[in-house]
């Protein structure tokens, strides 16, 4: 979502939110939607990650997610699972 302000006017423009990515097996990159992308938040950082399948070769990629890429991929509207420890 994108607001500017012209004046006394205000205009939110919405749109697809994209984000880039990478593959570590193929080495391609390309930009992925926000359904494609998976955000586990886990109890330590080796339990939080992000994960998306590769949209040119098929693999699973699973990469660590710190603050910022959280903040970044749940304000862009990622599907969050919590994992809680029982």
């Amino acid at each position: 979502m994108t607001t500017t302000m012209a004046g006394a006017m205000t205009t939110t423009l919405t749109g697809p939110v994209l984000f880039k990515a990478a593959c570590p097996d193929c080495r391609s990159c390309f930009e992925l939607a926000s359904d494609a992308l998976r955000l586990a938040i886990g109890a330590s950082s080796r339990t939080t990650f992000y994960s998306f399948t590769c949209p040119d070769c098929g693999s699973a990629v699973r990469k660590p997610a710190g603050e910022r890429i959280i903040e970044l991929l749940t304000g862009g509207g990622v599907r969050t699972l919590r994992l809680h420890c029982g």
